[in-house]
């Protein structure tokens, strides 16, 4: 089980307890991410691992492509999307079994990429993302018809208190899709983000979290999550790899967006070898 402290900090244990398999979600673990809404798993990838994604970016933030999406003010890329569809080590990810087992778990089988993409905040430069819940964009966007996506995240860097972590309501999302307006001017990003009202209410009852952990620590959270992230004006990098995985049959019914915001295809995931990426580091 993965208690929180009372600091707002998230404690968790980062060894699978004897005879468990780091693989598969623990029934405490599943009650969890039903009471608070996500899961914090601990460097669920190894350093090396980290490496081989980290290698990738570099030319694909290097790309004249409208599916890096830059920062407002200063220009850095703020969003690379499409990445299993531009790079063959990001296809490996969307397709490893250390994020697609647990995954089936929760909404079950047949699962398809949503949207793949890696999300910066650069030192110095990284703007904020409001407060928001993703199945407002996912719903109203591309007409998908109930919250049973899951975000799946991979810290690509240490991220803590310092450099824009995420910050969570626990428990939000059991009072379902709240209002949402769509902000155009905040960011160079439009979200469908949650009033202030909203958020104070929310955050007076359950309290807010941030999830920090080191790099190769993965995080699973729920389409209706409240969740931000504030600028990062720290000297140190935060990326964070991001699959949204949703239910086949629950799938977009509207395709004004492009493709690398949300993916046309509907092909379930399949798990590739547990040892995908390292295969990449030995050549």
């Amino acid at each position: 089980m993965l208690p929180l402290c009372s600091s707002g900090k998230i404690e968790v244990r980062s060894e699978p307890l004897p005879g468990e398999t780091p693989l598969k979600l623990s029934d405490p673990q599943i009650e969890l991410y039903d009471r608070q809404g996500f899961l914090v798993l601990p460097e669920l990838f190894s350093r090396r691992e980290i490496e081989v994604l980290r290698s990738a970016l570099t030319p694909l933030f290097g790309e004249e492509n409208d599916a890096n999406v830059r920062e407002k003010l200063c220009g850095e890329v703020r969003t690379a999307m499409g990445l299993h569809t531009r790079s063959e080590t990001y296809d490996r990810l969307v397709h490893h079994p250390r994020l697609l087992e647990p995954a089936t778990q929760l909404p079950g089988d047949g699962l398809y990429a949503q949207q793949a993409k890696v999300n910066v905040k650069a030192a110095f430069e990284g703007e904020a993302w409001r407060w928001h819940y993703d199945f407002a964009t996912h719903h109203r966007e591309d007409g998908v018809p109930k919250p049973l996506a899951l975000n799946l995240h991979v810290f690509l860097d240490d991220v803590s208190e310092f450099n824009g972590p995420l910050y969570f309501i626990p428990g939000s999302h059991r009072y379902g899709p709240a209002p949402a307006e769509l902000d155009t001017t905040s960011t160079s990003y439009p979200l469908w983000v949650v009033n202030r009202d909203t958020i104070a209410r929310l955050a007076g009852s359950h309290g807010m979290v941030s999830a920090t952990g080191r790099a190769g620590t993965a995080l699973i959270f729920g389409d209706c999550l409240v969740h931000a992230s504030p600028p990062n004006l720290s000297p140190w990098n935060r990326r964070i790899f991001s699959l949204i995985a949703n239910p086949i049959w629950n799938a977009q019914t509207t395709f004004a967006r492009p493709d690398y915001k949300h993916h046309r295809n509907f092909t379930a995931l399949v798990a590739f070898a547990d040892d995908c990426l390292s295969e990449i580091a030995a050549a």
